[in-house]
Parts: C-alpha cells; structure tokens; sequence
C-alpha cells in the first residue's frame, strides 16, 4: 500500500479512494498516456505524453528540448502525473447522476531527468515493449543521435493515489419512477485491423493478431499449387495487378476497382469484416511462383452451429483452370471439417453465373435452392443466389473426387 499524504488524500467521495500498489501499478501499465503537470514561471502546464512502469518507477517519453524536461536537471522537477481509463458511461434518470465509471492514478512527487545510459536504453526499449510484446526485437534500435534527441524523466512511485468508480445508475428514489431510459453504456479501448505503410510487404506480426477463435483465425494453408495466407493491405497492388479484367468481377458482388487504390479499399473493408468476427480473408498465392492470383473467405462463421460459408472469391483469369481453385477449395474444406470439426459448409453465387454454380458442383455440394432477390449488384439489380451446402457426412467422398482431380489439374505457369 502507499501511504495516503496530505496531496493524496480524499476530501470528497473518500469511498472510491484506494492507496492499493497492485491497482495503481496495473492501472500504469493498462494505459496508453498520462498527463504531466508542472509548472513554468509560477504558472501550470499540462502535457501528454508517454509512460511506462519499471518496477516502482515511472518513466516519461520526451524531447531534450521540452521546457519540463530542461528543468528536471540538477534537483528535479515537481510533478503530478495522472492517466485515467474510460469504462463507461453513466445515464440516470436525472441529469445531476449522469456519471461515468473510471479508473484513475495521480503521483506526486520529483521527477529526474534519466542520464544514466543503460537505464534510458532499458526504459526507452519497455516503452517499445509495451505497446507490443516483442516488438523491439522487431524493429531497428536507436541511433546514438536519435538518443541524445530523446530525453526520459523517472518519477519514483512513492506518492500514489487510486480512484475509480464502478457499478450502475444511482439516482434518487423520488426519480425512480420517471419514464427516463437509465443504464450503463461500457466503454473500452480496441485496436482497429492493423494497416501497414506504403511499401510493406513483410506480413503481420502474430504479436499485432487479436486473439481469436480458430474459427476466425486466417491460418496459413499450403498446398502444391496454391499457398492461403492472411489478406493484408500490402497485397493490394498486386492482388489489382493479378484480378485487372472485367471477366474476373463479371458476376461478383463489387465493382471491379479502377486502380490499387480501390482494391486497398476493398481489402479495408474485408479486414475490418474480419476484426468483427464476420470474415475471414486470405489471398491466393501461386505456390509455383509466389505470385499473388486471387483471394477467398470463409464468411457467415458460426462457431455453435459448427457452420462456415466460402466466398469472396476471385482468381486473376491467367490461373483459371489449373490446380489452383480447385486445391484452394481442398484446403478450405480440410480446414472447415477437419481441424474446425464443421457440420456444414455453404456456398452462395449468382443464379446468373452458371460457370460458378458447375464449379461449385463438381466439388460435391448439394444444390439447396434459390434465394430470390437476395442481393443488390452493383449495376443496382436484384440478384437471386444458388446457395449449396456440403455436409460432414458427405466430406470423405468429396475429398477424395477433389484430390483425384486435382492429380491431373495443369500446374500453374513458371
């Protein structure tokens, strides 16, 4: 526990208070930013900025030319340090218990600017490592100019506080009867899908993955002739370089994109299906080449239901007909009923698309019915689906037609 202080001490609500050290230290590494307060010529000064806890220490990122961190040389620099977490929202009944529910650390005390190498090198490497574990093995370290242009204040944690509101709606019982929705709306920080630079090719790290089922992980997938890896926004050029031809989007969902610009688009869209737990994207390489040929999903994942949909599909027209498809699908199937222990597997296309529904055929689905009017195109028509479906039952006898054909499937072009 840390000892309460006259600066620490509550003189309203003291109920929410804590002096607890486990709390404050998780509450420190839980966030992203605090605030550092100060003062310069007898007036105050508030700046963001980035921190991460060593032990009973707290480290502070910034500038060898800030103003605060000038002034920590030598005896140090006064200091309030507070970060707080947002964990929602509070409505009541009356506009007086609006609230929130938080989560809150404020130190006091003398922060020091670190001039010791090894510790600025150790603090200046956990503040890399907190926002991913691993990622400082995983990027270039810093330069003896980029480190002499950084500077970091160490703030011992000896004068803590902990303050935090949890629980629902607290308003007056002369207001309970009035007709007001009252509740909570919880509130939390998530990572978006992650989107490389321009001109990255190296895949996503595992450390920037969002654990997920297995149902919704894009696991690799090779075969002979085609290799399933994750869809990413680095494919972008090629995946538009490959599918660039009116016949590949004749009958898909999307408009065939003009440039990489809107494939980058529809990869964003596809991703961020994928963050919501509604798809699951990979890109198609040749595995003869390396090239990127295509994409394809699972969609409509139904972990209870043990059911999988496969779609968003497209092949750039060089690969048609070769092993490529149909080892895709191979892989797919493998992956639904084998490792995921799916009951159901379905497909979806275009009644007007007869090449796809004879594909879709020859891999042993079953035609189910027509969904009329089930999809806009993108000409604005209506579009009436075939839906098929392959079942656990009938995967055995799939598999082995699938892999008898796929013996005297041409190999893609070297």
């Amino acid at each position: 526990m840390y000892p309460p202080t006259p600066r620490t001490t509550a003189t309203r609500t003291p109920d929410r208070m804590s002096y607890d050290r486990a709390a404050a230290h998780a509450m420190l590494d839980e966030a992203y930013h605090c605030v550092l307060g100060f003062t310069v010529d007898g007036g105050p000064r508030v700046l963001p900025t980035l921190h991460v806890r060593i032990g009973d220490t707290l480290y502070l990122h910034g500038s060898t030319g800030s103003r605060p961190l000038l002034a920590a040389r030598g005896d140090g620099l006064p200091v309030c340090v507070a970060v707080t977490l947002l964990d929602g929202l509070v409505y009541a009944r009356s506009q007086f218990h609006h609230s929130a529910n938080y989560r809150s650390v404020v130190a006091h005390g003398t922060a020091h600017l670190v001039t010791d190498a090894g510790e600025k090198a150790a603090a200046m490497t956990a503040l890399v490592e907190k926002v991913a574990p691993g990622r400082s093995g995983d990027a270039r370290p810093p330069s003896r100019r980029e480190l002499a242009e950084t500077a970091v204040l160490a703030l011992p944690l000896r004068e803590v506080s902990v303050r935090s509101r949890t629980g629902g709606v607290r308003d007056d019982k002369a207001d309970l009867h009035l007709p007001h929705w009252a509740g909570v709306v919880p509130l939390a920080l998530t990572a978006g899908p992650a989107e490389p630079d321009a001109g990255v090719t190296a895949p996503l790290p595992a450390y920037l993955r969002a654990e997920r089922s297995p149902w919704l992980e894009p696991v690799t997938l090779r075969g002979t002739h085609v290799v399933l890896e994750p869809l990413d926004l680095a494919h972008a050029d090629k995946l538009h370089a490959a599918t660039a031809d009116p016949e590949v989007w004749r009958h898909l969902g999307s408009p065939q994109p003009a440039d990489p610009t809107e494939t980058a688009e529809l990869i964003r869209v596809a991703l961020a299906a994928h963050h919501g737990g509604e798809r699951v994207p990979w890109v198609q390489r040749c595995a003869v080449t390396g090239a990127v040929v295509g994409t394809t999903s699972f969609y409509e994942v139904d972990p209870a239901l043990r059911a999988v949909a496969i779609g968003y599909t497209y092949l750039g027209r060089s690969w048609w007909r070769t092993g490529i498809n149909t080892e895709a699908k191979l892989l797919l199937l493998a992956r639904a009923f084998e490792e995921l222990g799916a009951e159901r597997v379905v497909w979806h296309t275009d009644l007007r698309n007869e090449r796809s529904q004879r594909a879709i055929e020859r891999l042993g689905a079953t035609r189910e019915g027509v969904l009329r009017r089930h999809r806009i195109r993108p000409d604005g028509s209506w579009r009436d689906t075939v839906q098929y479906s392959l079942i656990a039952d009938e995967w055995p006898n799939a598999q082995a037609v699938l892999r008898k054909r796929l013996s005297s499937a041409p190999a893609p072009a070297q």
